[in-house]
C-alpha cells in the first residue's frame, strides 16, 4: 500500500491535535513526532500518521503522563504485537503518583482550611495565616511541610 503523502500544514495539524504550531515543534525538536517533510520553500507538511501521534501526545499529556511515560508508551505502540503488561505497569505506576500527589494536595487543603478558619480578621500583625506560613512547626500535616511546589 502506498504511503500518503503529507497533505497538511503544521497550523492544521495543531488546530486537529487541538495545541499550537509551537507545541507541534516542540514535540518535534525532542522526537516525539517525527520530522516534517518539507516544501520547496521549506514549509512542514504532515500526514495523518502525525495527527494520530500528536493526538495520542496531547491525550497522554492531558492524562499527566510525563514526557519521558509519552516516549515509552509510543515506542510500545509502535509495536501492536507486543504485550501489553509493560503499557499496564507505566500507567499502573502513573497511577500511584496521582493517588499519591492526591494524598498530598488533601492534607494540604486541609491545612489551609484549617489557617483560614483561626484567622481572626483582625491586624496583620496577629494574623493567623501569617503566623503558621512563618513557622512550620504550627502546621499539623507534614505534608503542609512540602506543599504544592513538590505536588510536580
Amino acid at each position: 500500500m502506498p504511503e500518503i503523502s503529507p497533505t497538511i500544514g503544521i497550523g492544521e495539524l495543531a488546530r486537529r491535535a487541538g495545541c499550537k504550531p509551537e507545541t507541534v515543534r516542540y514535540y518535534e525538536r525532542i522526537g516525539l513526532v517525527g520530522d516534517a517533510s518539507r516544501t520547496e520553500g521549506g514549509q512542514r507538511r504532515y500526514g495523518e500518521e502525525a495527527v494520530r501521534r500528536l493526538t495520542f501526545i496531547r491525550h497522554a499529556r492531558d492524562f499527566g503522563f510525563s514526557v519521558d511515560a509519552v516516549r515509552e508508551l509510543l515506542a510500545m505502540s509502535d509495536q501492536p504485537d507486543m504485550p501489553c503488561q509493560e503499557v499496564d505497569a507505566v500507567a499502573k505506576h502513573h497511577l500511584e503518583e496521582v493517588e499519591s500527589r492526591l494524598q498530598r494536595l488533601s492534607a494540604l487543603r486541609d491545612e489551609l482550611r484549617r489557617m483560614v478558619s483561626q484567622c481572626a480578621g483582625g491586624k496583620v500583625e496577629s494574623c493567623r495565616i501569617i503566623e503558621v506560613l512563618s513557622d512550620h512547626q504550627l502546621c499539623i500535616s507534614e505534608a503542609a511541610h512540602k506543599g504544592a511546589h513538590d505536588l510536580g
